[in-house]
């Protein structure tokens, strides 16, 4: 591509407010030379371009050097000496000087990254606590130790671990929706992702199709933010590689990725089209996407849906919540069949004790056509912060698994 073959290093350092001026073409300034011949990128940390004529691996995967792990760049703002051998840290094009969001031209300024958390209220969150007290922990390890319950609980995990590691030949697309706010939807794209990420060994990918002050890049412990999906629907070109499209993500752990929907800011918009033409150019290079959408009735809410391939209902565990997700579910009735038949629920205790029948309200759900998976009441979740999975309540990371497993295995039929 003629914009450079590895400018990811200057969105970086951009990302950190020391970007350094992108190279001229014929007939402005150059780049210095360290010395004669041509020069070789330094490998960065990160996923490198493939050699000319080398194959990429699946979803644009770049091979590995032989060695197993790269070469340490050289850090910013440190250029090698007058005649030194090694190459000198690689000052390409800015993206936005190849690829400008769509009405906004070429070399069209890029937009500033923001904390995902306003510095002023850094300080506001205690430190993180675990899902379940100490004394549940203690007696559950006790229960384990003079029962066949770990021999079972092994047998499970197993099973759901085999179920989340199934290959794909084309990447799936799972939609989190709700009927309103504060029913746990960011919760459980979070748990959904953060699951196949760490199972799989394709990329995962989140989208925030939820522009209105989402709180998905809080709970995946994103610390900045700058491209959106509305603008990544504008720059996204099919020639474009993977290296190329992770240059306006945000990375994650386990090989997982972040499209926030804004930057925290009021007043965000995002269309269908936008929306739709980001997806379609997304999708190819993610094993999984999992889509936290706006609530329904949303018109991007109800395009995410029927273009994804699975489908999460998440609901709160209260009589009200119940009520209205039993209306939702015979409006879908109305829908192709397979809407239903790739759709599950999910009931999430927002309290230590409910003031339902959490059981009977799942089967009553459960009849009208979607499988029902509950949430329970899980104090790390419900303090709203970074997900943090060794905090997770072990009935907390067991339904987690059991869920991404059965949406999993749904996005995988043909309905």
């Amino acid at each position: 591509m003629r914009h450079g073959d590895n400018w990811q290093g200057d969105v970086l350092r951009d990302l950190r407010g020391g970007a350094q001026p992108p190279a001229q073409g014929p007939g402005g300034p150059q780049q210095p030379v360290p010395g004669p011949g041509p020069q070789q990128p330094v490998p960065g940390p990160g996923p490198q371009p493939p050699a000319p004529g080398a194959a990429e691996a699946a979803y644009g995967y770049p091979p590995q050097g032989p060695a197993g792990a790269p070469a340490a760049a050289v850090p910013p703002g440190h250029p090698q000496p007058p005649g030194h051998p090694q190459p000198q840290p690689q000052a390409q094009p800015q993206p936005r000087a190849a690829y400008a969001p769509a009405g906004h031209g070429q070399g069209a300024r890029a937009p500033e990254s923001r904390p995902a958390v306003d510095r002023n209220l850094a300080g506001v969150g205690r430190g993180a606590r675990h899902g379940e007290p100490f004394t549940a922990r203690a007696l559950r390890a006790v229960r384990r130790t003079v029962s066949s319950s770990a021999a079972r609980e092994v047998a499970e995990a197993t099973r759901a671990a085999e179920l989340l590691q199934q290959p794909v030949t084309t990447g799936r697309q799972i939609a989190v929706t709700s009927i309103r706010g504060g029913a746990g939807k960011s919760t459980i794209a979070a748990l959904l992702g953060t699951t196949y990420a760490h199972y799989r060994q394709d990329p995962v990918l989140f989208v925030e199709a939820d522009p209105a002050l989402g709180s998905l890049p809080i709970r995946l412990g994103a610390e900045t933010l700058r491209w959106t999906t509305g603008d990544v629907a504008g720059i996204v070109e099919p020639q474009m590689s993977l290296l190329d499209v992770t240059g306006y993500l945000v990375q994650l752990r386990d090989n997982a990725w972040l499209l926030p929907g804004s930057q925290g800011q009021i007043g965000a918009m995002l269309d269908t089209r936008s929306y739709e033409r980001a997806m379609v150019a997304l999708r190819r290079y993610f094993g999984v996407t999992v889509v936290d959408c706006e609530t329904l009735p949303a018109e991007v809410a109800r395009v995410a849906l029927s273009a994804s391939q699975a489908r999460v209902l998440a609901a709160p565990a209260t009589l009200d919540g119940v009520t209205s997700t039993h209306a939702v579910l015979q409006w879908m009735q109305g829908l192709p069949p397979h809407v239903m038949a790739s759709t599950v629920v999910v009931l999430t205790e927002q309290a230590p004790r409910s003031g339902i029948d959490v059981a009977e309200a799942a089967r009553t759900l459960q009849a009208a056509g979607p499988s029902v998976h509950v949430l329970p009441y899980d104090r790390h979740l419900a303090d709203g912060g970074h997900i943090r999975t060794e905090l997770l309540a072990h009935s907390t990371r067991q339904t987690a698994a059991r869920l991404a497993a059965d949406v999993f295995q749904l996005s995988q039929k043909r309905h």
